[in-house]
């Protein structure tokens, strides 16, 4: 039976997850893949910053605390997911608390619920009481999912829907 793990990025990471990252391309649907075609160098300097990003430090002006995830099949790994620590103006419009992406080999299995269920652990431990996914409204596959888990469509505008999963304890 295949477990699932949400680890951080760490310097430590391996060329499984840069295989991972170039797969997934430059990105798409609002995600940005900075680690999409970087040398070994390049990769391991992408690494020490996600690592000191997630802890508050070297952040680029106007960006928050985040937390970028390696969501993995046993060893595999699937996806990325990144946990923004707090709003600012600009994630309130777009990108939220919240972005992802799927390897894309590996979409369309029913992965992303469960990755997206993941992370709302380690949101609930930042103390947040819910968590904004901005989704282009085109992305019908993203919008189901985020619903499928919990996720309450506030509004659209601009091509964007915003949705709100509250993290309270009865979802635990």
């Amino acid at each position: 039976m295949s477990s699932f793990s949400l680890e951080p990025a760490s310097i430590h990471d391996g060329d499984d997850i840069l295989a991972m990252l170039n797969e997934i391309g430059r990105g798409e649907n609002g995600f940005h893949n900075h680690a999409y075609n970087l040398t070994w160098k390049e990769y391991k300097a992408y690494l020490n910053h996600c690592e000191r990003n997630s802890k508050g430090l070297s952040l680029d002006k106007g960006h928050v605390q985040q937390t970028t995830y390696w969501f993995r099949q046993d060893s595999y790994p699937l996806g990325v997911i990144k946990l923004r620590h707090e709003l600012n103006d600009s994630l309130r419009r777009q990108g939220g608390h919240i972005g992802y992406s799927m390897r894309p080999s590996e979409r369309g299995k029913g992965y992303g619920k469960v990755m997206l269920q993941a992370v709302l652990n380690p949101a609930r431990a930042l103390g947040l009481d819910k968590v904004l996914l901005t989704i282009f409204i085109s992305n019908i596959a993203s919008r189901k999912m985020v619903e499928r888990c919990g996720g309450v469509l506030e509004r659209s505008e601009g091509g964007i829907c915003y949705y709100w999963i509250e993290l309270t304890t009865s979802q635990l």
